[in-house]
């Protein structure tokens, strides 16, 4: 049973196996590793998702239940390697540029991803709060990585005492669950809350504190305060990394807890997740229309994409559970774009650039740039035919099935409010009076993944839709 289990989490093996001999390498050699490890690191990541792949067939429980292998995790984890190669590879140019250019960048990606496969893989809340607590502890040293910078340790020090507070009120509902189910593994908390209102009053307690700790991981309301002033301090690769993988984790995490383990109580967590859902929406489109700088900007878009992805799992169906998967995909090719060509704003002394006022005038100095950014801008404003559009179309068609008329009206509504602030980025490069110019940028590689994400959210990107949406629906049909 024991080798059973080991081939079972091999990917987790790999990662973790890797991560501490890239550790190794970084020790006895130093800074000057840091390109030898970030290819490593991106080689781990392929090698990990050959794996997975591997082990995507029948579900496959490990370690007495503590961790499952099916389609459902296998979907995610391939988005959560796909996005921390990328962050991985765009962090070069950038590091090599500034004070911060140490080997650990990629050493603790690694580890933090090593969390992240684990969390959509956990099939009880021991496991889960072990790959939840990897991935945060990982994830709070990186958004202090300039330590050099005030703003960046202040983006750790308010990330750190944030999610100590958001772990510690998931912790304290996992107990109360535990307490009145007597069982953590999710398959047997199904079964055992198969019940009245009146035996589920104690878990309903302890599901609103889980729901709480996983809300603030995934950056929805009323827990998303710490979002915009970590992604403005924290170093720009790092937010592109929060704004990606560990957010797809975190989902896939919060699907499978209320699906799997709180699947009896649907009524119950289903209130919840609308409630969090219209209010991620709304907050989202109204607070980023006065931002300044692009990466809060970015920050607010992403609370209000999870509130769209939310929908989706309020329908509490197969088919929204596939629309999130598939709008999950969607959204972190866009946002890493965007955070690509934030990357590439650079002024003449090779400093970086985050105004949005920095942007006046860029489709003349910059034309490529500015024509990435803008089908960045109108994919994740949802404007047909671009990519952004299908996901939202899906969701929003999950919630009118399951007759969630007013959720997927508000929807609507969220999307063309905050069509106003993407909207408003292009404005400013086409049609305002040229700013500085911005200086040349020095990685192809780069700026090759902008090209690439461009074309996949412009209309070429439909032609992925089909095998997209094939896949998301395997996935939730492992699930369901």
């Amino acid at each position: 049973m024991l080798l059973v289990s080991l081939h079972t989490i091999a990917p987790e093996l790999v990662l973790g196996i890797g991560a501490m001999m890239l550790l190794m390498v970084g020790v006895f050699n130093g800074d000057r590793s840091l390109p030898l490890l970030t290819w490593a690191a991106v080689a781990l990541y392929a090698v990990a998702g050959v794996l997975v792949v591997q082990g995507a067939g029948t579900p496959v429980l490990a370690f007495d239940g503590l961790y499952i292998a099916d389609a459902f995790s296998s979907y995610f984890k391939l988005l959560i390697l796909s996005a921390a190669a990328v962050a991985a590879v765009l962090a070069l140019p950038y590091l090599k540029g500034t004070s911060s250019a140490r080997f650990e960048y990629p050493v603790l990606l690694t580890l933090g991803v090593t969390g992240m496969c684990m969390m959509v893989s956990a099939n009880d809340m021991l496991s889960l709060y072990v790959g939840l607590e990897l991935q945060s502890l990982a994830a709070y040293v990186l958004a202090a990585f300039n330590r050099n910078e005030t703003r960046s340790s202040e983006a750790g020090l308010k990330y750190f005492v944030l999610g100590a507070l958001a772990s510690g009120i998931l912790l304290y509902g996992i107990s109360l669950v535990y307490g009145f189910a007597g069982t953590t593994n999710f398959s047997a908390l199904g079964a055992t809350l198969v019940g009245g209102p009146a035996r589920n009053i104690g878990a309903l307690i302890g599901l609103v504190f889980i729901l709480s700790g996983l809300a603030f991981k995934i950056s929805a309301v009323p827990f998303h305060m710490w979002t915009p002033d970590v992604y403005e301090g924290a170093p720009t690769p790092v937010a592109a990394f929060f704004a990606s993988a560990p957010k797809a984790a975190a989902m896939g995490l919060l699907i499978r807890v209320v699906i799997e383990a709180f699947g009896p109580m649907t009524a119950d967590w289903q209130q919840i997740v609308t409630f969090v859902a219209i209010a991620s929406m709304f907050l989202g489109a109204i607070g980023a229309i006065g931002q300044t700088n692009i990466k809060r900007l970015l920050a607010y878009s992403s609370i209000a994409n999870i509130g769209f992805a939310l929908i989706g799992l309020a329908a509490g169906t197969r088919e929204g559970v596939a629309a999130v998967l598939f709008y999950m995909t969607v959204y972190l090719v866009m946002t890493l774009g965007s955070f690509l060509c934030v990357l590439a704003m650079r002024d003449a002394d090779g400093k970086p650039v985050e105004t949005l006022d920095s942007l006046a005038g860029l489709s003349r100095s910059r034309p490529g740039l500015a024509a990435a950014l803008a089908i960045f801008m109108f994919s994740l404003a949802g404007i047909p035919p671009l990519l952004g559009f299908w996901p939202k179309f899906a969701v929003f068609t999950a919630a009118m099935n399951a007759h969630l008329y007013t959720l997927a009206v508000l929807g609507v509504i969220a999307s063309v409010i905050g069509a106003y602030y993407y909207l408003r980025v292009i404005k400013t490069m086409y049609f305002d009076t040229p700013a500085p110019h911005f200086a040349p940028s020095d990685s192809r590689i780069n700026a090759a993944m902008i090209g690439v994400a461009a074309i996949a959210c412009s209309p070429l990107g439909m032609l992925a839709i089909t095998p997209l949406v094939a896949a998301a629906t395997h996935a939730a049909a492992s699930l369901l």
